[in-house]
């Protein structure tokens, strides 16, 4: 059975028209003969989208019951049994009632697609997942119902539903999306015009990038090469050399002319592992491009412009940004180079060749130590100069060899000097071989004069095959070291990568690793400071300099302090204490100081993210207080005040019972105002800190029958069971009631009507336990924290029962008191509040059973 299609309607906002241009889908569908059946759609009472049903066939939903209300779903089942053609499943990011077949509405729409049937669906950006954040910290509001956006990608087809701010502000003006009392309070938050644009340009932006995915993987399918110049996309080509930094932000110039381009930069590591590439400055370098908003990439190739162009291409780039060669002018008569010969091969690739001022210079290899010892190049010439003329002694011995036999067994010995002692020896022992040869072995002997050119021939095939062979024991020698080194390199950034990330504060555990690869007494980041007043000018090149990080003993106040510094940028220098560093460690050094700087810029944003949480922490409280208090202060009011202009009105006459109701009315809805209002001053003396608790000896025989006494007739069936000999609780009194009015009310509201909530308590540990134990629906066990959360009524939607500030509001005053609350699972089902607070006299305590 082939799998059905999802068509998703995406939105930047709610009310753009999502639903109804799925529905007109859906109308168009249905007229050409497909069957199609409508199986859910949220209309949020809006009349044009419930008109615009029409007379689609319908599904009845599923009725459930959650805490009490009823609610309406996805009957999965139904809509399986019917199988339709094509089904209309509104709100994908939805969360399903408990006791749902599936979690989220989206895990149904994959069934249906499992059986065969196309989907039609919505989404609005602020519900992706890699969105939400963004979209909270744009608009105050956090999304709690979010979809993966792989979800949403894997749809054959996404659609955006677009509209305006201003045409979406005149569309909710117009009661076209929300009720006539809800209008204000949207316009004047989530609704406004910056929100909107913020909001649009988010949805555009995903999904150009998802049209981008498309396009690659289509492109991957036909084994299209050629670029397609669709998104601007510039990639900088970096060797490691000092000319990186003014290659990458020459191409984010290029890259900034076209709204949405990419910078991408790209090293090209050669295969052996050997390449010249300095690390300290391909590090400085990857956080420049980052900091550009680019991406950096490494890629392994023996043939630098092949492997460019390739990775060019596999991205569709449309540029190539290159550095003039470094190279002198001697080996650009032997070689193109590597600009010239991508420019070449480029195709319909633009490239750029930007000069610098390493341009022409030749390229400066960081020092690498001599292939051999200095121990095994004295060896290797002791041997030329005394082995040769013992060799040549025993050579004149009979029996005689001839002079082909004579030349072989000189080669042998000069590739041994050259294993020996490298280059250099072997040469020496190759002339002294030659002089050798021809004043013993060759006619006219003992003479330098050569007659025959036979002899010529074979002295000058003796000496080219000397000198080559010494050449390549050399390079391998030297290519040995270079790995040997090339591999302790990688190790140490291994290590020192391993160790960052597995640091709680990275910034110690790089200087420390740092300290501890290279033996040294300390390890310190100086940053340069403003000169003081009264110092001259200049006094900040002459050093006023600020530790802002340090291990080891002693560490360096200043760069002359110690006895290794090395500058990462204009402010910061790394400066190391305790021996000085080989010219060879130095590359590793400075790659560790541009993570150190990395490192220290990371904390400094997390310290800056940290004092500014509590900040967006008391505006998110504002926001969501706003939005609260529009119907909860307003409700209570409403009641009262029309009881109240009721009982003063000279038109109607009331009798008694009459005005009994109505003055109950007023006092219900004024303590009603009065709670509330008194946990918002709360839970902003307990947000600010000053919240004042006075803790005495209380028995809880005492504190309970008061916070039921305060809850009035609906707490008159609660059950109590606590003991005869339970000590008194170190608790402030007035704060302990409210606690306790919070949680029995939150019991009660949720447990069934014929099984009203118990109270127990008793000792451990020395704390008094009090349990509040209710048998309603309950609460899964991950979602136990969430009911703390300010102004989060988990699972109820009805907007009647508070701000949700109560169990948060319990929790803070329990923890004000020394105490905590947690939650549990009542066996049979429901939840039990645990109030643990501070025995006031501490019973021994007993071993748990």
């Amino acid at each position: 059975m082939p799998r059905g299609e999802l068509r998703i309607y995406l939105g930047a906002a709610p009310g753009v028209g999502k639903t109804y241009a799925m529905l007109e889908e859906a109308h168009r569908r249905a007229e050409r003969g497909t069957d199609v059946v409508v199986a859910v759609v949220e209309t949020h009472g809006r009349p044009h989208t419930a008109a615009m049903v029409g007379d689609l066939e319908q599904v009845p939903r599923r009725r459930l019951t959650y805490r009490g209300a009823e609610f309406t779903e996805l009957d999965l089942d139904a809509v399986l049994a019917r199988r339709p053609e094509v089904a209309v499943v509104d709100e994908l990011a939805h969360t399903n009632v408990p006791g749902s077949r599936n979690e989220k509405r989206w895990q149904d729409v994959h069934a249906l697609l499992d059986a065969g049937i196309t989907v039609l669906s919505t989404v609005n950006i602020q519900h992706l997942e890699s969105l939400n954040d963004v979209v909270a910290q744009i608009t105050g509001t956090t999304q709690r119902e979010t979809v993966a956006d792989a979800v949403v990608r894997a749809a054959e087809q996404v659609e955006l539903v677009d509209m305006t701010p201003e045409a979406l502000r005149r569309r909710m003006a117009h009661g076209n999306i929300y009720r006539p009392d809800r209008i204000d309070a949207a316009l004047s938050n989530y609704f406004r015009v910056g929100n909107l644009t913020a909001l649009r340009e988010l949805a555009l932006l995903w999904l150009a990038d998802t049209v981008d995915d498309q396009l690659d993987a289509y492109r991957a399918a036909q084994g299209i090469s050629a670029t397609w110049e669709a998104r601007e996309r510039v990639v900088v080509a970096l060797t490691g050399g000092p000319e990186g930094q003014t290659l990458i932000r020459r191409a984010a110039r290029i890259a900034a002319r076209t709204k949405g381009a990419d910078l991408l930069a790209v090293h090209v590591a050669r295969s052996d592992g050997l390449a010249g590439a300095d690390p300290a400055h391909l590090a400085r370098q990857r956080v420049l491009v980052e900091s550009l908003g680019g991406t950096y990439h490494q890629v392994l190739g023996t043939d630098i412009p092949t492997a460019l162009l390739d990775f060019a291409r596999g991205v569709n780039a449309t540029q190539l940004v290159l550095g003039a060669s470094r190279r002198g002018p001697l080996a650009h008569l032997f070689s193109r180079g590597v600009g010239v010969t991508t420019t070449a091969l480029s195709g319909t690739i633009d490239v750029h060749l930007v000069t610098h001022a390493e341009a022409g210079r030749g390229r400066r290899t960081a020092g690498v130590p001599t292939a051999l010892s200095r121990r095994r190049r004295l060896l290797g010439f002791a041997v030329a100069g005394l082995g040769m003329p013992l060799l040549t002694l025993l050579l004149t011995v009979p029996p005689d060899l001839t002079l082909t036999n004579d030349i072989l067994i000189f080669l042998a010995a000069v590739v041994g000097v050259a294993l020996i002692g490298g280059l250099w020896p072997a040469l020496l022992a190759a002339l002294g071989g030659t002089l050798l040869l021809n004043w013993f072995f060759a006619p006219p002997f003992h003479t330098l004069t050569i007659a025959e050119a036979d002899t010529l021939v074979a002295l000058g095939v003796f000496v080219a095959v000397a000198v080559a062979v010494s050449g390549v024991v050399d390079v391998a020698a030297r290519r040995t070291r270079e790995a040997a080194r090339a591999a302790a390199d990688a190790q140490t950034l291994a290590t020192l990568a391993g160790s960052v990330l597995r640091g709680a504060r990275p910034l110690p555990a790089l200087l420390d690793r740092m300290r501890e690869t290279f033996a040294l007494r300390a390890v310190s980041v100086l940053e340069a400071v403003a000169a003081p007043a009264g110092r001259p000018a200049g006094a900040h090149a002459q050093g006023v300099w600020r530790v802002v990080a340090s291990v080891g003993e002693a560490p360096a106040t200043s760069p002359e302090a110690g006895e290794t510094a090395v500058p990462v940028d204009h402010r910061l220098t790394v400066v190391l204490a305790g021996r000085r560093l080989a010219a060879a460690d130095r590359r590793v050094v400075e790659a560790f100081a541009a993570q150190a700087a990395v490192a220290l810029r990371q904390e400094r944003l997390a310290e800056e993210a940290a004092s500014a949480r509590p900040l967006a922490e008391a505006d998110r409280m504002r926001t969501a207080l706003l939005a609260a208090v529009s119907h909860d202060l307003r409700s209570p009011l409403a009641s009262a005040k029309a009881a109240v202009t009721s009982l003063r009105s000279p038109d109607v006459e009331f009798d008694e019972s009459d005005r009994a109701e109505l003055l109950a009315t007023a006092d219900e809805s004024l303590d009603r105002l009065g709670r509330l209002v008194t946990n918002l001053l709360d839970m902003s003396r307990l947000q600010t800190g000053v919240l004042g608790v006075h803790p005495v000896a209380i028995g809880l025989e005492d504190a309970v029958p008061r916070a039921l006494d305060e809850l009035g007739p609906p707490a008159a069936h609660v059950a109590t069971d606590l003991p005869a000999h339970l000590p008194a609780a170190l608790a402030d009194p007035g704060l302990l009631e409210r606690v306790l009015v919070n949680i029995v009310a939150n019991a009660l509201r949720h447990s069934p009507p014929d099984q009203p909530p118990r109270i127990t308590a008793s000792t451990f540990g020395g704390q008094v336990e009090l349990r509040v134990i209710d048998t309603g629906p309950g609460i899964p066990e991950d979602q136990w924290e969430l009911v703390f959360l300010p102004f989060q009524r988990l699972g109820d939607r009805d907007n009647t029962t508070g701000v949700g500030l109560g169990l948060a509001l319990s929790r803070g005053l329990a923890a004000a008191m020394g105490g905590s609350i947690i939650p549990e699972t009542t066996p049979g089902g429901g939840l039990t509040m645990v109030l643990r607070l501070p025995a006031a006299t501490a019973p021994p305590q007993e071993p748990p059973q």
